[in-house]
C-alpha cells in the first residue's frame, strides 16, 4: 500500500469520527461543557499515554541515537515555516491580534490529533520515535514563539521566558521524556501493564476527532468559510510548502523516511492547542477556531493529494 492509500484510509476514519462528534451535539449528548472535559481528558491522559507507550515500544537505544537528526531537520522545518507564516499574514494585510494568531495557526500543525495516527500508519515501526523527537522542538517553539504570537499585541511580552519554559512541563512532554529514559535504560513494561496502557492511549484519535466534530458545531461557519487568508494558508503552507520541503530535505541527503514524516507533518491543518492559547490569553480565539475548522475540512482533500506526490 502506498502513502496515498494509507493516508486516505486515515482521512476517511477522521471524517467518520468528526461526523460522530457532530451527531453527538445534534443529539444533545455533547455540550460545550462536556467537550471541555473531553479535551482535558485527551490532552492530560490519553495523548500522553499514546506518546509514552508507542515511543517506548517503538524503538531501541541504538535506533533512537541513529534518528537524532530528526531534531535538526525539525528545526530547519520551523526555521522556514516561521517567516512563511509571517509573510502570509502580511500578504493578506492582517492587522493586530488576527495578524499574529493567523501566523501561529499557519505555523503549528495538528500533530497530536492527526499527525500521530497518520505517521504511525505510514511508518508503524519508527513513526512514533520520529514523533517523539519532533515533539521536543515543536513544544519548545509552541510555548515560546506560539505563546508570543497568541498573546494580545499589546501584551505579547507579558509572560516571561521562564514562565513559558515552565509551560513546556506538561503531561505530553513528561510522557515523551519518560519514554526516552526508558529507551536508554532498555526498560520494558510488563505485558499486563503495557497492554491496558496502550489500549487507553489508542482511544486518543477517535476521541480527539469526535471532539473536533463537536467543537465545529459551536463555530459560526458562515462567518469564516469565506475568509481568503485561510485558503491562502491551505494552498501555500498545507499544499505547496510540504512539496518544497520534501525536495529540499531530499536534496540535503536526509533519510527518506524522515523526509516523508516531516513533510507530512508540515501539511497538517491548524493545531487545536493554538485555539486554546489564543482563548486563554483573550486574543483572537474565535478567529483561531474558525481557521482550525476551515483548514481541517480542507485537509481531508489536501493531505491525500500531497501524498500522491510523495508516493
Amino acid at each position: 500500500m502506498n502513502y496515498f492509500s494509507i493516508v486516505l484510509v486515515q482521512i476517511v476514519g477522521f471524517v467518520i469520527y468528526i461526523l460522530i462528534g457532530i451527531a453527538g451535539v445534534r443529539m444533545k449528548v455533547l455540550t460545550p461543557r462536556s467537550l471541555g472535559v473531553l479535551s482535558q481528558f485527551i490532552t492530560k491522559i490519553s495523548l500522553p499515554l499514546l506518546l509514552f507507550t508507542n515511543t517506548l515500544n517503538g524503538a531501541t537505544r541504538q535506533e533512537f541515537v541513529d534518528d537524532l537528526p530528526v531534531l535538526a531537520v525539525t528545526a530547519l522545518l520551523y526555521f522556514l515555516l516561521y517567516p512563511l507564516s509571517r509573510l502570509l499574514a502580511r500578504i493578506f494585510n492582517l492587522k493586530g491580534n488576527e495578524n499574529h494568531v493567523y501566523s501561529a495557526c499557519s505555523m503549528f500543525g495538528n500533530i497530536g490529533f492527526m499527525g500521530i495516527p497518520i505517521v504511525a500508519a505510514v511508518f508503524p515501526e519508527q513513526g512514533m520515535l520520529y514523533i517523539a523527537l519532533f515533539t521536543v522542538v515543536d513544544q519548545l517553539l509552541l510555548w515560546t514563539v506560539g505563546v508570543n504570537l497568541t498573546a494580545p499585541t499589546d501584551k505579547e511580552n507579558a509572560m516571561s521566558i521562564a514562565s513559558r519554559l515552565l509551560k513546556m512541563i506538561n503531561p505530553a512532554t513528561i510522557a515523551v521524556t519518560l519514554a526516552v529514559i526508558g529507551i536508554f535504560m532498555d526498560a520494558h513494561l510488563p505485558q499486563t501493564v503495557n497492554v491496558p496502557l496502550t489500549k487507553a492511549g489508542a482511544v486518543t484519535t477517535p476521541l480527539a476527532m469526535i471532539y473536533m466534530g463537536g467543537l465545529f458545531c459551536f463555530i459560526d461557519l458562515k462567518k469564516y468559510i469565506g475568509k481568503k487568508e485561510f485558503y491562502g494558508s491551505v494552498l501555500v503552507k498545507m499544499s505547496l510548502f510540504p512539496i518544497f520541503f520534501y525536495e529540499l530535505a531530499t536534496m540535503l541527503g536526509v533519510m527518506n523516511d524522515i523526509v516523508i514524516t516531516l513533510s507530512l507533518l508540515s501539511a497538517l491543518p491548524t493545531m487545536a492547542a493554538v485555539v486554546m492559547l489564543a482563548q486563554n490569553q483573550q486574543s483572537a480565539g474565535e478567529y483561531a477556531a474558525g481557521m482550525t475548522l476551515v483548514t481541517t475540512i480542507c485537509s481531508i482533500f489536501t493531505l491525500p493529494l500531497v501524498c500522491l506526490y510523495f508516493g
